[in-house]
Parts: structure tokens; sequence; C-alpha cells
């Protein structure tokens, strides 16, 4: 049975292992802005996957996933070094989704923006199809025509 509570802060020490590492050690001019996002473990503790985000173009992205690829071993030693588990996680760098999915609900958000501003702009000057009160109401009888049979009858 695996402690998921274990996996858990490993993958958290481990977070902050790599992305301190990046940011002291590492001086490879093709690293990017890099933000180490998430990280997850394995429940045997034998793999780790980084998840990372990169600010910048297509190209940025490229070369910062190749910098990360030829500094994994370097990565991998610290983070050993630092934890001190008895087997080291191999490490594999994912680029994170968080900014395509957030860019593509904003899309989404301002496309719904717009067909409400186009469906409040139709209804402005629009009249009720029927009555302005459509409901049925029980019908009253006039008092006056009751008043004047009542007079007859006496």
């Amino acid at each position: 049975m695996t402690d998921t509570a274990r996996a858990r802060k490993l993958a958290d020490r481990i977070r902050v292992v790599v992305a301190e590492t990046l940011q002291r050690r590492i001086k490879d001019p093709r690293l990017g802005y890099v933000t180490i996002t998430d990280t997850r473990v394995t429940g045997d503790l034998r793999e780790a996957t980084v998840f990372y985000t990169v600010y910048g173009d297509e190209e940025e992205r490229a070369s910062s996933a190749a910098a990360l690829e030829s500094a994994k071993g370097v990565l991998r030693s610290e983070v050993g070094r630092q934890t001190g588990v008895r087997f080291t996680p191999s490490l594999t760098f994912v680029p994170d989704a968080l900014p395509e999915n957030a860019r593509t609900i904003d899309d989404l958000l301002a496309k719904a923006r717009a067909s409400d501003a186009q469906v409040r702009q139709a209804s402005s000057g629009a009249a009720y199809a029927g009555d302005a009160d459509p409901y049925r109401k029980p019908v009253q009888e006039d008092e006056e025509s009751e008043g004047d049979t009542d007079g007859e009858d006496a």
C-alpha cells in the first residue's frame, strides 16, 4: 500500500528544489522565464512528472524545453541530494496546459458577453407579444347590474 501523503510531500519538495535549482544554478541561455506549476510523483516514488509554463512565444517554449531536457541530470542529482530518499525519482518535464485552457475559457467568456449584449440590444425596444397581463382572472360581475335586478323584484 502506498502512502499518498508521503508522495504529496515528496512532490512538493521536488517542485521547490527544481524551481530553486533552475533559478540559482542552471545558467543555460536557452532557458526562458520558466515557472514550475506542479509536480506529481507515482505511488512507488520512482517517477516524478514536473509541470512547467514558459512565458513567451513558441520558439521560447521549444528552447526552454530543450534546456530542461539537457539539465535533467543536474536537477535529478540535486533532488536526490536535498530530499534524502533512497531512490531518486526520474524527472519528466511536461508543459502545463493551464495557460491554453485559461485562454480558451477567456475566449468563450468574451463570446458569451458579446451574445448577451446582442440579445440585450435586440430586446431593448421590444414589446410584449400578447396582453400586458397574460394571466386569466376570475370574472367580476358589475355591481350596477345586480342592483337593477334587486330593485325590479321589490
